[in-house]
């Protein structure tokens, strides 16, 4: 079987972006994925701008007379704030009164903060001396006209928003959102509303996936329950796959009687790519293309579909949203192993845990006292699922890698 990184490896150089384009305002940008490079269309900052309230001054004029202190004095001609620039020339023996952000006038060539000056009308005793320079920034300092800022691929940031605005950058170039459909399949499975009966659960995983998804930035457009019936599941399987740029599942994707999720994706014209990942929970995770468009089955119990989701969906939909970097990479992280040592067996453990910090400021992961890939009761107190190598015994203290839960 496949490791977890050789599988999501095999799903992403399978799985091409859409690439449909929307022009975006910026309003409503963030969260979605850069379709092309944003350049700026100006100097950032536009003009020399100063750092610090005060006076702006040529710093020639503090190599001439001083007062006894080491002072010298200059006649105030005016002033300059952000917005309203001062429009004179500043002669030989003048300066202005400026204010932090506000133009800089080209003959000036430095600011004396307003704490080291004194002033009586037009008169300014200035206390420090000046150099070419201080307390002024240069135009372009942060950015020049015409550099690329951001490459596509990125999931824009409400940061990035803001410098898409300074840039000029609106409306914006994005990728349209990943329609997806998500279905769960079971005769014992009823919704939330409903009180199990003899043989019966409620089921959850649709709605967890579901939400995943609103948080990633894609688009739900059916969550639905289907019996475990050959026609009910390619009829229902059919129509989300028309309808959809990606198909979801859970459950029916073991070797059972009634696991008959595979053959249905198969006689819809599904290519399987792959089925089983040496993983625990979720080893029996179903991947395949019909055309474009990712199939994804996972296993029916819930920590299994929630590690499918951390580790094979989430990345998947980014890379066909045209996302790239670490939003198409597994989140992992490191920490130090809290729990008594433990083996993992064949396949590699992923065990819930509490993250906590110790006095040294590391991480340290508190596994829970979990019951199985059917718990999801305890996994509401989980921050991380532990990664446990496969054929290794993990000791306590050990340093390992983790799975971040949550948002991201």
């Amino acid at each position: 079987m496949l490791t977890p990184s050789q599988a999501l490896a095999q799903i992403l150089a399978t799985i091409e972006p859409i690439g449909d384009v929307d022009e975006m305002p910026l309003t409503h940008a963030a969260g979605r994925v850069l379709a092309k490079p944003a350049v700026s269309d100006i100097d950032m900052p536009p003009f020399r701008r100063a750092m610090m309230d005060g006076f702006a001054v040529r710093s020639a004029d503090f190599d001439g007379p001083k007062l006894d202190d080491g002072s010298i004095q200059l006649n105030c001609c005016g002033e300059a704030k952000a917005g309203a620039p001062f429009e004179g020339l500043v002669l030989p023996g003048n300066c202005i009164e400026i204010y932090t952000g506000a133009e800089v006038p080209d003959e000036c060539d430095a600011v004396v903060m307003i704490e080291r000056t004194s002033r009586q009308g037009n008169r300014v005793r200035l206390l420090d001396s000046a150099r070419a320079g201080q307390h002024v920034q240069a135009r372009a300092d942060i950015l020049a006209e015409g550099a690329q800022v951001l490459a596509p691929g990125r999931r824009l940031t409400p940061v990035d928003v803001s410098v898409l605005a300074a840039i000029g950058a609106h409306p914006v170039s994005v990728f349209r959102p990943v329609r997806v459909s998500i279905l769960t399949t079971g005769d014992e499975l009823v919704p939330a509303w409903v009180k199990p009966q003899k043989g019966q659960i409620r089921e959850g995983n649709t709605l967890f996936l579901a939400h995943r998804c609103f948080e990633l930035f894609h688009e739900v457009l059916e969550v639905g329950i289907v019996p475990d019936d050959e026609a009910l599941l390619e009829r229902d399987f059919g129509r989300a796959l028309e309808s959809s740029d990606a198909l979801i599942t859970t459950g029916g994707v073991s070797m059972g009687k009634y696991d008959l999720v595979g053959k249905t994706f198969e006689k819809l014209g599904v290519e399987p790519v792959l089925h089983k990942v040496a993983v625990k929970p979720g080893k029996p995770i179903w991947f395949g293309m019909r055309g474009p468009k990712p199939v994804l089955g996972l296993p029916g119990n819930p920590v299994s579909a929630l590690l499918g989701l951390e580790a094979f969906v989430r990345p998947a939909l980014a890379r066909l949203g045209g996302e790239t970097g670490a939003g198409t990479q597994e989140r992992l992280r490191r920490a130090v192993w809290s729990g008594p040592a433990r083996d993992a067996g064949d396949r590699q453990l992923n065990y819930p845990c509490r993250l906590e910090q110790d006095a040294d400021g590391r991480e340290r992961l508190v596994p829970l006292d979990w019951k199985g890939s059917a718990d999801i009761v305890t996994v509401i107190h989980a921050e991380a699922l532990a990664v446990l190598p496969a054929d290794e015994r993990v000791e306590e203290g050990q340093t390992i890698d983790y799975r971040p839960l949550g948002r991201g």
